[in-house]
């Protein structure tokens, strides 16, 4: 009887200046995944990141359009595996548990594996940042009725079918939220798993920026809801502009009623034109809803198109949600398309 072969498993790690970090990266990868390919993605660095990854044994590329969500769609065209790993190079991440992450995906099976963070040191969330994240998961949860606890980690691991499905749109640091809005809106099997998370190496700075860094999140998060939901989005507006319009003019309704007389005329113009302006709101979301749902069609069909992650039966006495002990986690069904698990050589093309 043959054997099926072992998944193929690369990762990717995009880089910006971290010559101090990124060569305990690559090792720990090496260490903890031995079986993974790693990539390290240079982005613009004017240090010797490159160099140090390459001594540790990196396959090292060079991404020249600045930004790490140039860096990610680069490496997700470039490479082919059954499990792609993406970690960040300046050494935030405990590494140590990629290996449960990859088996949490290849037990479920999985499409996508989140990296919930949880601070190894008290000071290693910048001031500012855990209360935003909290803030852009409470509106995803909300938006599409997922809940979503590290919407910004970088930490994840995804199946192959997932990746090649992914459009990659974004180009910097909100590559996060768009990873985390596709996995949501196209309700792929997933789960998260809490990871450690500690203060960046010595010697070393941070590449975020508190509040450019989290307006262009929530830039790229209010499109984002604008174009995957048009009905809440419109909807939320034309309520607003419909109230507005009713405070404003059931006062002169109910005056004509009394006396006949509208006393108000520019008040009552402007009550009919925002009532106007809510029904055209709500006319366009209905329309641009239908829309979407085709265009979420069509994505489906060419995401059932992609062979399933190879399953691994978890090993007896695991739970459900995966060797790691996962804190949450939706669709577990191991083949949509009912097609056969199948196992590809992973290669960088």
């Amino acid at each position: 009887m043959s054997i099926a072969p072992s998944p193929s498993v690369v990762a990717i790690v995009p880089c910006h200046n971290e010559e101090a970090a990124i060569g305990k990266v690559v090792s720990d990868l090496h260490r903890h995944v031995p079986a993974a390919e790693v990539y390290v993605y240079d982005n613009c660095s004017t240090d010797r990141t490159a160099e140090v990854a390459r001594q540790a044994g990196a396959h090292v590329r060079v991404e020249n359009e600045k930004g790490k969500g140039n860096v990610v769609r680069r490496a997700f065209a470039d490479l082919d595996a059954d499990v792609y790993l993406l970690i960040d190079g300046d050494d935030t991440y405990d590494t140590a548990d990629a290996p449960m992450m990859v088996e949490t995906l290849l037990s479920g099976p999985y499409d996508h594996v989140l990296g919930v963070r949880r601070q190894v040191t008290s000071s290693a969330y910048r001031t500012g940042h855990e209360s935003g994240n909290r803030l852009f998961n409470g509106i995803v949860s909300f938006a599409f009725r997922r809940e979503v606890t590290d919407m910004l980690s970088g930490y994840r691991v995804f199946s192959r079918r997932f990746v090649k499905s992914f459009p990659a749109l974004s180009r910097e640091f909100e590559i996060e939220t768009e990873l985390t809005i596709h996995a949501v809106n196209a309700r792929v099997p997933q789960v998260e798993v809490p990871v450690g998370f500690r203060d960046r190496a010595e010697g070393t700075e941070s590449k975020l920026r508190t509040y450019h860094d989290g307006f262009r999140i929530l830039r790229i998060l209010s499109q984002l809801l604008f174009l995957e939901r048009p009905l809440l989005v419109n909807g939320l507006l034309s309520l607003l502009l419909g109230a507005t319009a009713l405070i404003l003019g059931l006062p002169v309704v109910w005056n004509f009623v009394q006396t006949g007389l509208v006393p108000r005329l520019p008040t009552a113009l402007l009550a009919a034109a925002l009532m106007i302006l809510a029904g055209v709101f709500l006319v366009l979301g209905v329309v641009l809803n239908g829309l979407v749902m085709s265009r979420r069609e069509t994505s489906r069909l060419f995401y059932l198109r992609l062979n399933p992650p190879p399953f691994r039966s978890a090993p007896s006495g695991t739970s459900a949600e995966g060797p790691g002990g996962a804190v949450g986690g939706t669709d577990t069904a191991p083949a949509e398309d009912g097609s056969h698990n199948r196992t590809t050589a992973g290669k960088a093309r």
